[in-house]
């Protein structure tokens, strides 16, 4: 794929692609969603093009996946000369250094300088999953707490702390056991009078409140955050939040677990989200963008912790694949070598100011927010009553979408627009963003 600029040769969705929806329709299950009715053809950088011939700016990189951007030339011959070798052994019966190399490359990077070890897994849910079990094992307590507008995963238990009920929860109850939420501090629909820090410290301590009024700490396990949360409108937290909430854990023997999926791996400015707000997990959630684009997530942690389940009480057969760990060694070496945190901020620098002059000129845009390349904007019916307006998010991914940019939603009411483009996007194409964002925005008139 050559293609450095969108180009768009039919009706969206062109004639193949329709052809394979109406295939698609006919055997693949209603369940499984998508948001824009194309088929992809090939993928480069920032660009993907479909089955008709039509290329297309990436904003969305596969939710926040291909940070590196597609097609990345290292990451494809690390997994051409890891095909050439073997596939699969699965490390629990047949061990490979590639698991090993990884790990130790993860422990270096995650922040903390005590002991840390890690486990392997295939997906977001699966590290989630994990990480609640090594918290149980090592407290030896069951109960596990949750944000409000927290996204997790579909799997059972990270399906029960996730937030929002249609589509995730719907119809899947009885849900897991054991499990609390304490408010997220979405800023933004606040009504009172405090300022955002003052705030974010009020929606921490209901954590302590908690603890004191409906829960016994030496039943909580866990408290598991996303350090900026992600499916649920990308709500970044006030100043000293996290900390908090960290400092409620220690005193109560409370594993603190951070949900960095999404938010990791350069995404925000940082290699890890939460070291924006300089808070030292005991265990991290990643996956996404840790093997462009292969299945692989992990969980890191104190090594005490992470070493509490006996030998076989973690993995799987698949987990730790050796061509997803051949791509992740590429990407966390680029990632480092090549300042992928400076590229997330630079966006933020092209994209942020415009955004802003959007929302003075559109009363339907009631917030902008974000941080580094992870920035999101909330549409509201009217900025006074904030009234979540999911109607016109779907006419400004319509429009993008026909001129070229591809665009996802987010939201506990499903009213934000998300933007993750690769961190390889050039200035040129966000611009080009921008300019179509503006004009969709005006088309809503």
């Amino acid at each position: 794929m050559k293609e450095t600029q969108v180009n768009i040769v039919t009706d969206i969705p062109g004639p193949k692609s329709k052809a394979l929806l109406d295939r698609r329709f006919d055997v693949i299950a209603n369940g499984v969603s998508y948001s824009t009715p194309i088929f992809v053809e090939e993928a480069k950088g920032a660009f993907i093009k479909d089955v008709d011939g039509n290329t297309f700016i990436d904003m969305a990189s596969g939710i926040g996946v291909m940070n590196i951007g597609h097609g990345d030339e290292g990451v494809i011959d690390a997994v051409k000369g890891q095909l050439d070798k073997f596939t699969h052994t699965s490390f629990n019966v047949v061990m490979y250094e590639s698991y090993v190399k990884v790990a130790e490359q993860l422990v270096k990077l995650t922040p903390g300088d005590f002991n840390k070890k890690v486990m392997f897994a295939n997906s977001g849910a699966e590290a989630v999953e994990n990480a609640i079990k090594i918290s149980r094992k090592y407290t030896k307590k069951p109960m596990v707490v949750s944000l409000e507008c927290a996204f997790h995963g579909r799997t059972y238990m990270a399906m029960t702390i996730t937030s929002k009920v249609k589509p995730y929860k719907d119809g899947f109850a009885p849900y897991c056991s054991d499990t609390y939420k304490i408010p997220s501090p979405y800023y933004y629909r606040y009504e009172g009078n405090l300022s955002e820090g003052e705030f974010g410290l009020m929606c921490a301590n209901k954590f302590e409140t908690l603890l004191k009024g409906e829960l016994n700490p030496d039943m909580v396990a866990c408290l598991i955050v996303e350090p900026l949360q992600g499916e649920g409108g990308f709500i970044v937290p006030p100043k000293g939040y996290l900390k908090r909430l960290q400092e409620i854990c220690n005193e109560n023997n409370i594993v603190f677990v951070v949900d960095e999926i999404q938010a990791g791996f350069c995404r925000t400015g940082k290699f890890f989200c939460c070291e924006n707000s300089c808070v030292t997990p005991d265990l991290i959630t990643m996956s996404k963008s840790l093997a462009a684009g292969f299945p692989l997530s992990a969980v890191v942690g104190r090594a005490e912790m992470m070493d509490a389940a006996m030998s076989g009480g973690l993995g799987g057969t698949f987990s730790g694949n050796p061509v997803s760990l051949a791509a992740a060694r590429v990407v966390i070496e680029k990632m480092v070598n090549d300042d992928y945190s400076g590229k997330a901020l630079h966006i933020a620098d092209i994209m942020m100011p415009r955004l802003f002059e959007l929302k003075e000129k559109y009363s339907v845009i009631g917030d902008v927010r974000g941080q580094g390349a992870m920035i999101a904007l909330e549409l509201v019916k009217d900025k006074r009553t904030k009234e979540p307006n999911k109607d016109d998010v779907g006419k400004v991914l319509s429009y993008c979408l026909k001129k070229g940019v591809i665009l996802i939603s987010a939201g506990i009411f499903s009213n934000c627009i998300r933007f993750l483009p690769p961190l390889v996007i050039r200035d040129e194409q966000l611009g080009y963003v921008l300019d179509v964002l503006d004009e969709a925005f005006t088309s809503l008139k």
